[in-house]
């Protein structure tokens, strides 16, 4: 997917979680471009053979078998994601952060908000 159609999705999803501001443009701009990036290299990793490892023939011509960097920066590239992606109201922990910042900015307790709920 291209990182225009990630952004709207993001933006989507930050919608329908409630999260959204539009502050957080740069942040889904950035994350948008991470996951465009995920998407290359994923493709790039089915189109080499989907191998999680590879031989390698180093300097002195031996060979060993190493993690694939395809797969490598894959995995990396996923856990940049998910920190924006929590960071953004998008994962459970995340969503359940920025609902707990939100009440306290509020000057609301968890004792007074139950109270609240009870009556």
């Amino acid at each position: 997917m291209e990182k225009a159609e990630w952004k709207k999705r993001i933006i989507k999803c930050c919608q329908d979680a409630g999260t959204y501001e539009d502050f957080y443009l740069d942040v889904i701009d950035t994350l948008a471009q991470i996951m465009e990036n995920r998407d290359k290299t994923h493709e790039q990793y089915v189109e080499s053979g989907s191998l999680p490892t590879i031989i390698h023939t180093n300097k002195a011509k031996e060979k060993n078998t190493v993690k694939n960097p395809v797969l490598v920066m894959e995995m990396e590239l996923n856990t940049q994601a998910l920190s924006y992606w929590r960071d953004l109201g998008l994962t459970p922990s995340g969503l359940k952060k920025l609902n707990a910042d939100a009440i306290k900015d509020k000057g609301v307790g968890s004792f007074e908000k139950l109270l609240e709920r009870i009556t």
